[in-house]
């Protein structure tokens, strides 16, 4: 087993700029994760009623011409994912990447992350970013977010997550990259989506992933290794209302859910000033991303229900057995299992 973290350094031995500088780089990812895309989506509508209205004209003219590009490709830049930002991110939980397995790069993959949380941290700074070096430790790999198909309609956000090498998690965009000559591709999908937002309180540890079995499918299609990943800690960094499931609030949040793909909710973290203050700033709390081991997959262009649900209920327990391998050494009591729903 590897281990891939920042020195453990208590926040008392830091200097005042260090941890000035980590509570800016989370806090800049909350403002872009909520608020970056309906702030563009405005500007731009805004500026067509202004002397400015050519600059909107010529970017949704551009929009226009370039919609497929996250379907086909994307626009990765490596330089994006390396930013020193996602260093000083991973500092302030602190967060760390934990490897049990090699990822042979003669082979392309469908890696299942888990649990959503509310903004999947862990999987931001150790998959979508080289918070911890992914790449050095998974040499030959190449990782692909995916994400709500909505979020790459958004004015400038669109472009912005996908120069880290997001896509959306729809079939022509995964079939695309599984489909390439070059073996060592993996997707990384958030198999419990949106869902998931619901569960994500402190110590809570309830997945959706029961009925989700569209990803062992794309994988029984492709021949690619399924690969669970589970990230500790990330239900702990907000805290969530949980409205009761016979409640009407709970109601409109599944009724908004089936329009646009998400539930509203309530969180709250602390204050960017007072840390007993309420806040986005997420609560530092460490995150352990642990990587489990590839399961081999046949490849099956039409794979019937038996397969699928075969190689659906070998994946869950193979998640089972790494979140209990893992759990007492990631702070979780012994008496605490996985719910899947």
């Amino acid at each position: 087993m590897e281990v891939s973290a920042a020195s453990v350094t208590s926040v008392t031995s830091k200097s005042p700029w260090k941890q000035y500088r980590e509570m800016m780089a989370v806090y800049q990812w909350v403002l872009t994760f909520f608020f970056m895309g309906p702030f563009f989506s405005l500007l731009i509508i805004f500026l067509l009623f202004t002397s400015l209205w050519s600059i909107s004209v010529l970017y949704l003219v551009w929009l226009y011409l370039d919609w497929d590009t996250p379907n086909q490709g994307g626009r990765r830049c490596d330089w994006m994912r390396n930013l020193t930002v996602w260093k000083d991110m991973r500092d302030y939980y602190p967060i760390k990447l934990v490897k049990t397995a090699e990822l042979p790069p003669n082979q392309n993959y469908v890696v299942g992350s888990h649990p959503h949380g509310v903004m999947c941290m862990g999987a931001v700074c150790n998959l979508s970013m080289e918070g911890n070096s992914f790449s050095k430790h998974f040499p030959g790999i190449r990782i692909w977010q995916t994400g709500l198909s909505g979020l790459f309609c958004l004015p400038v956000y669109r472009d912005y997550i996908m120069s880290y090498g997001a896509r959306p998690v729809n079939r022509q965009s995964l079939d695309f990259v599984l489909s390439q000559p070059q073996r060592g591709e993996a997707v990384v999908i958030i198999i419990g989506g949106a869902q998931e937002i619901m569960f994500a309180s402190p110590g809570q540890h309830c997945l959706t992933l029961r009925k989700r079995k569209g990803f062992v499918r794309l994988a029984l299609r492709h021949g690619a290794s399924l690969v669970p990943v589970y990230s500790f800690g990330e239900t702990d960094i907000f805290r969530i209302k949980a409205f009761p499931e016979d409640s009407w609030q709970f109601r409109c949040q599944m009724l908004f859910k089936k329009l646009l793909g998400f539930p509203p909710f309530i969180f709250w973290g602390r204050s960017l000033f007072l840390a007993n203050s309420w806040g986005l700033l997420p609560f530092a709390v460490p995150i352990t991303t642990v990587v489990g081991r590839p399961i081999p997959v046949p490849r099956r262009l039409h794979p019937t229900t038996d397969e699928v649900d075969h190689y659906h209920a070998v994946y869950m327990k193979a998640l089972e057995q790494l979140f209990e391998e893992h759990k007492e050494s990631c702070g979780v009591p012994a008496s605490t299992h996985l719910t899947f729903i």
